[in-house]
């Protein structure tokens, strides 16, 4: 432990990343976690289709049941494919406008935003999207004001990589429903006065940093819900020999390039300690 100069927090993607930058430059480090392997949530609560999101136990056990889905991201609305794909009575709930897209569209897109402005690359996008998925707004399904790379560029906001979900929304199959003013044990009373029972309730609305639970004098850092206070691109760095990889909503191209800069500039700091 002596010759340990770096300590990580946490197994996860970004905490894998950040090691493997540091070990290029050959910086010792050492990574504590309080689970029993790396990026667990990846690991141990995953179904078998993408092994990303859900504990693969709870979409085989509800075969004609009905599952309430609350939440349209990628998890939301594969959760809700899943579920239905294995004989649930799906339904979802989708609050925010979202994009709809394919794989394909989505590696175009990365490909020409090297190329061409991103406005131009989202009208390309958008378009062919419409051409794909026809008009969704009659299920439920608005498109953001902002194109998908911009929205993803300013806000970090995906757009979904459809997997089938859309065409099970348009075939009736996944029922979109409204916004929800209470829940009572099985009973989900919505905005429009209905009410329905449910077997389960899948909460997919994204997680929040729980880093403000065990660090202490980091506000210089992050806000009161454990996220960077300083906007994308400057958001890594804190003082004190703080760093952040991970928390700048960017996915897993964002934990590359936080990974990145963190590695340099404590290889750079190592440096000037040196001189």
């Amino acid at each position: 432990m002596e010759n340990v100069v770096v300590l990580i927090v946490g197994a996860g993607p970004a905490a894998l990343a950040t090691a493997a930058c540091l070990s290029q430059f050959s910086i010792p480090y050492v990574i504590v976690e309080r689970e029993c392997r790396s990026a667990s949530l990846w690991r141990n609560r995953a179904y078998d289709r993408l092994k990303l999101h859900l504990a693969k136990e709870f979409c085989k056990s509800y075969s004609g049941m009905n599952v309430l889905v609350i939440g349209s991201g990628n998890s939301g609305m594969e959760i809700a494919y899943d579920l239905a794909a294995h004989g649930a009575n799906t339904s979802i709930i989708i609050r925010s406008p979202i994009h709809v897209m394919t794989k394909e569209l989505i590696r175009l897109g990365m490909t020409l935003a090297h190329h061409l402005p991103l406005n131009l690359v989202d009208n390309r996008l958008v378009m062919v999207a419409n051409l794909i998925f026809g008009d969704l707004s009659r299920y439920g399904i608005r498109w953001p004001k902002m194109g998908p790379m911009i929205l993803k560029s300013e806000t970090g906001r995906s757009a979904v990589i459809d997997v089938g979900t859309a065409g099970l929304i348009r075939k009736g199959i996944i029922k979109v429903q409204g916004s929800i003013s209470k829940i009572m044990g099985d009973i989900v009373e919505f905005q429009c006065s209905k009410n329905i029972s449910f077997d389960a309730i899948v909460f997919a609305t994204g997680y929040k940093s729980t880093t403000n639970i065990w660090l202490k004098n980091g506000e210089n850092m992050l806000n009161g819900n454990g996220l960077p206070i300083k906007e994308y691109l400057n958001h890594w760095k804190g003082e004190n020999g703080l760093y952040c990889a991970g928390l700048g909503w960017r996915g897993l191209a964002g934990i590359a390039a936080d990974a990145k800069n963190i590695a340099n500039d404590i290889k750079s700091v190592i440096g000037d300690m040196s001189g």
